[in-house]
């Protein structure tokens, strides 16, 4: 935790009390603070800065003497559209994206999704997930995520709109053309999930204006494959 994200609800005449187990277990154990110490946070949505503790006990922390001046990184102007990986692999990859700045996270069905997988408790961790890649990564911006249980009305009906005047790109291992680097224009990304897209879906894509590309000779599980796809991307 590189910044203590603070909900609205948490401020109140220029205070803000905390009392959930999770905020003040970091407090208490990790960073070991006391009275009088600063600690950097956040507004979610707002700026960030910092505050001093005024009181800390077992049940509750109050911070007092907020500043917040300093603006939230910027995003990176990529949009991931992620076939649903197992619910171990989405908890990664949901604040691996975050923390990584994407801009937008579109969750999709595919062939090698297992039905089960959009019946996962990790949904309702889903804003959990979310605010431990904003506190890593000292933002307090959430992306926009959405999810689309159904593969082929996304891509016919929505993936063109959202891929105009972009580079859209869809990871395929089995491509001829290697992925770029260091695109300057804004980029929708499209990742399969373990054991990727079949071919009839890759044809999909690529009629709704996505261009097929790999990482060379190997393949990679796809949450090796999706940092290493942005860092090479955007970077």
């Amino acid at each position: 935790m590189n910044l203590l994200l603070l909900e609205p609800a948490d401020i109140c005449d220029q205070q803000a009390t905390l009392t959930d187990l999770r905020r003040l277990k970091h407090i208490h154990e990790t960073l070991k603070l006391k009275v009088g110490d600063s600690i950097k946070i956040g507004v979610r949505d707002g700026w960030k800065g910092s505050a001093q503790i005024a009181e800390i006990t077992s049940e509750r922390v109050v911070l007092s003497d907020m500043v917040l001046d300093t603006q939230p990184p910027a995003k990176i102007p990529l949009t991931l559209v992620l076939a649903l990986p197992r619910p171990l692999v989405l908890r990664r990859l949901i604040t691996d994206a975050v923390t990584m700045g994407v801009e937008r996270l579109v969750l999709l069905n595919s062939r090698a999704v297992e039905k089960s997988y959009w019946q996962s408790q990790v949904f309702d961790e889903l804003q959990q997930l979310v605010v431990l890649g904003l506190e890593q990564a000292g933002d307090t911006i959430a992306p926009i995520i959405e999810l689309r249980p159904r593969f082929r009305p996304f891509v016919e009906d929505e993936l063109p709109a959202l891929v105009e005047g972009k580079t859209a790109i869809v990871a395929h291992p089995y491509a001829t053309q290697v992925a770029p680097i260091g695109l300057t224009s804004s980029c929708v990304l499209v990742v399969g999930a373990e054991g990727g897209f079949i071919p009839f879906e890759i044809d999909l894509l690529e009629k709704s204006g996505c261009q097929s590309v790999s990482l060379g000779q190997r393949i990679l599980r796809t949450e090796t494959a999706v940092p290493l796809l942005i860092g090479r991307l955007m970077g």
